[in-house]
């Protein structure tokens, strides 16, 4: 199959266009699914009342694990893609997409067993309590009962972008967003449905968007088509992009894992009114790391495909570029967040003391965020070059590692303050692991490595065990 002219762009256009043009629909798609997620909660938050926003906030940690395993495919397949299309290897290509089909299919068959056999015993699990079980049990029974919808979108549009049509890639996220927002009001207020309408708009939205990606493949617009070979399911491919993935799970489901911890350790210390305020910041910080995401997400192809064709200073030029640009955002983010926290906490709500505990919390939680772009795009560069290693490592740090233990330990010291001094300090550590880990592999990553030979193409550089 011969690649089409948007995949061999990625190794040809000037590098600064190319990161623009798939960064920016990559922010754009994020921004507006992200705003959608935040009327959600403005209309819960207004329309049913905070312990409604606790029991969504405690819900979410289930939907994070569905989502982690949606990105632990598509960001794997979307890897393992890039590279076999910059190797022009398209028939393989398209076996490695119809075996992701084929493992969200059984992603979807494991979310329909736990809507109706294990959600409520989960639910408690993760510190649902009878104030907020019923608000939870509202929003996540129709999200699972539509897992496929859901991880679908979310896993092909990592694949969509890694061929490198962003355009369309953006509109797979914007479009379901559009829909959610405006089916929010009409199905929360105009049907009196509360949470539940909140999870209904959401999975009618997102069973549009798949009926979109399935027309995209079925017209040829892709440089990707599926058989019905295709969708059997191959050990070795599931195996790459599960390796490759696996850290994209890893962090998803870290995050899953630590806003069990942070929200169990704030009922500990706290009160269910410490959760929902934390369910209000983590709608702040969904916004916060979108410039951060959406560039490295529009690295990831290009170094993939220059990487796979063998273009070593093309794959470097993108590196320093997105590290230049996640510093700049980082800082700017830290600066306002730090120094004028209220206005962002006063979208969702107009209560004086959520306002004023928000924003004390947003003044710890955020003074060291202007390092954390480091530590993303690392863990995006080894992901890319098919290192998963590394991005494991990188993964687990943070969240596992570190953040984890953290939120653990300081609150028993510090009170519900050691929750939000979790975060700054986890910061850190993680950027210290990563630029240790960069540094390492500096003659691959970041300059030419002295083993790389101008004379001979087919020497490629490789990244440390």
């Amino acid at each position: 199959m011969e690649v089409r002219e948007q995949t061999e762009l990625l190794g040809k256009q000037k590098i600064s266009t190319l990161l623009r043009n798939l960064s920016i629909p990559a922010m754009i798609g994020m921004f507006v699914m992200t705003l959608y997620n935040v009327v959600d909660t403005v209309f819960i938050s207004y329309g049913v009342g905070m312990d409604a926003v606790a029991g969504t906030t405690i819900a979410f940690p289930l939907m994070m694990i569905v989502m982690a395993v949606s990105a632990a495919l598509g960001m794997g397949g979307a890897s393992v893609i890039s590279r076999r299309l910059g190797e022009q290897r398209g028939n393989e290509a398209n076996q490695i997409f119809g075996n992701i089909i084929s493992m969200i299919v059984i992603v979807s068959i494991v979310g329909l067993i736990i809507a109706f056999f294990g959600l409520e015993s989960i639910l408690v699990l993760f510190g649902a309590t009878p104030s907020t079980l019923g608000y939870a049990m509202d929003y996540m029974f129709p999200i699972m009962l539509g897992t496929f919808f859901f991880s679908f979108g979310f896993a092909t549009n990592n694949i969509v972008r890694s061929e490198g049509n962003a355009r369309f890639a953006m509109m797979t996220m914007v479009i379901p967003a559009v829909i959610n927002i405006i089916l929010d009001p009409i199905f929360i207020f105009g049907l009196n449905m509360g949470v539940q309408g909140a999870a209904i708009a959401t999975i009618i939205s997102q069973s549009i968007v798949s009926l979109m990606i399935f027309q995209y493949y079925l017209s040829g617009k892709s440089s990707l088509s599926v058989t019905i070979e295709d969708l059997s399911l191959k050990w070795k491919i599931v195996k790459e992009v599960l390796a490759i993935g696996m850290p994209a799970f890893v962090q998803q489901a870290a995050s899953s894992i630590m806003m069990i911890a942070i929200n169990t350790m704030l009922i500990q210390f706290g009160s269910e009114f410490y959760v929902g305020i934390y369910g209000l910041i983590q709608r702040i910080i969904m916004f916060t790391i979108i410039p951060i995401i959406g560039v490295m997400q529009g690295m990831m192809p290009i170094i993939g495909y220059n990487y796979g064709a063998k273009h070593f200073e093309r794959m470097r030029e993108t590196i320093w570029l997105t590290f230049k640009i996640v510093t700049i955002c980082t800082v700017v983010i830290t600066l306002l967040l730090v120094f004028i926290p209220s206005p962002f906490l006063r979208i969702f709500t107009s209560d004086p003391e959520v306002i004023k505990e928000g924003s004390a919390a947003m003044q710890i939680l955020f003074l060291t965020f202007f390092v954390v772009g480091v530590q993303v795009v690392a863990g995006g560069i080894y992901q890319a070059l098919g290192k998963p290693k590394q991005a494991l490592i990188l993964s687990l740090s943070r969240q596992i590692l570190i953040l984890i233990p953290l939120v653990l330990i300081l609150p028993h010291f510090f009170g519900v303050i050691g929750v939000w001094m979790a975060f700054p300090i986890s910061d850190v550590l993680a950027f210290t692991l990563a630029s240790a880990l960069l540094y390492r592999d500096r003659d691959t990553i970041l300059v030419k490595g002295k083993n790389e030979d101008k004379e001979n193409p087919n020497v490629v550089p490789t990244v440390s065990s």
